[in-house]
């Protein structure tokens, strides 16, 4: 199997380095979740065409993980709560 390149937009990186480590913990399981599948997310439609949302409990908690792919690469977008998660996903 070809080797999967995981990008990330420097929004996403910001989010991220927020997050306290079990968080971070299960938002790497989520990575490597869409890394395997990456049709596992939810393709949106509209302004966000292209971009598929993976949902995943984060610390009793659901938190979102849009992002991109192709064939060789995931390009992580955002990662965060529901709250103004689409409008900030916008503006990436």
């Amino acid at each position: 199997m070809a080797k999967i390149i995981v990008q990330q937009t420097n929004v996403f990186l910001r989010a991220y380095k927020k997050l306290h480590s079990n968080q971070k913990d299960a938002v790497d399981q989520a990575v490597a979740d869409i890394v395997r599948d990456p049709s596992s997310g939810d393709a949106k439609k509209g302004d966000l065409a292209g971009v598929y949302v993976y949902k995943f409990d984060c610390v009793k908690q659901q938190f979102l993980l849009a992002y991109e792919f192709d064939p060789k690469t995931r390009t992580l977008l955002l990662v965060g709560t529901h709250e103004n998660f689409y409008r900030n996903l916008k503006r990436v």
